[in-house]
């Protein structure tokens, strides 16, 4: 497959919800704070969910951001 077939591809495979890395950076903080709290934060921000399901780097992102959630909410020794 040439190179400009594989851009085609992608493009034609992006969900129409994904609001790309901008948007999601915008509120990533926020969604990762949904995470750490169980909150269903796919269904309060489709358009998110749908890019860090496209977004290997933002979904690392996200992973980063809760776990440093996570790790503030733990009681000190």
């Amino acid at each position: 497959m040439t190179a400009s077939r594989d851009r085609l591809e992608r493009f034609l495979a992006t969900d129409p919800r994904d609001v790309g890395c901008d948007e999601a950076m915008a509120v990533m903080h926020v969604y990762a704070e949904l995470l750490a709290a169980g909150v269903d934060a796919a269904a309060r921000y489709p358009g998110v969910a749908a890019h860090l399901a496209a977004c290997e780097a933002c979904a690392e992102d996200v992973d980063g951001l809760l776990a440093a959630v996570q790790e503030a909410e733990l009681p000190p020794d």
